[in-house]
């Protein structure tokens, strides 16, 4: 008796619905993931920008309280500057060239403890439309919040 060589099966060829949804949702959370980290690079600029001169003011605020000497903050054609600090203790420059304020930009911060209040509304050339102020009620210290045209 002869035996006969059975046809071979055809395999199945591709992936199963299961490999599918598992490589697309593999996708989604990775792409999630890059949104979330990838902000917008010239918002992120200027709240830094914001925050440190929130912390520069607050230094300029401190050396003038301690030396009894009048510190006085103004914007500059290329940057800022801080008089009644000695030259080079302060930065004078803004982190990135995009960076100025928005209208006539000075602020005085003492040598008394309790200032008028102050503000200065800063914005990017990069970020059309969007600013931020940094500002004090006089008391308390100064603090980043949204700009008129955020």
């Amino acid at each position: 008796m002869a035996l006969v060589a059975a046809a071979p099966q055809p395999t199945a060829r591709g992936f199963t619905l299961l490999e599918l949804l598992v490589v697309v949702a593999i996708i989604a959370i990775a792409s999630a993931g890059v949104s979330f980290a990838i902000r917008d690079s010239g918002a992120t600029q200027l709240e830094r920008e914001a925050n440190r001169l929130a912390a520069l003011l607050e230094s300029g605020r401190a050396r003038s309280r301690s030396s009894g000497v009048p510190v006085r903050w103004y914007a500059t054609g290329d940057g800022f500057r801080f008089d009644g600090v000695p030259h080079g203790d302060l930065p004078d420059r803004w982190m990135a060239d995009t960076t100025h304020v928005q209208g006539n930009g000075a602020l005085l911060l003492g040598p008394e403890p309790i200032i008028g209040r102050q503000q200065v509304v800063i914005e990017s050339s990069a970020l059309p439309g969007r600013s931020l102020r940094i500002a004090t009620d006089g008391l308390r210290p100064f603090s980043v919040s949204a700009g008129d045209g955020s």
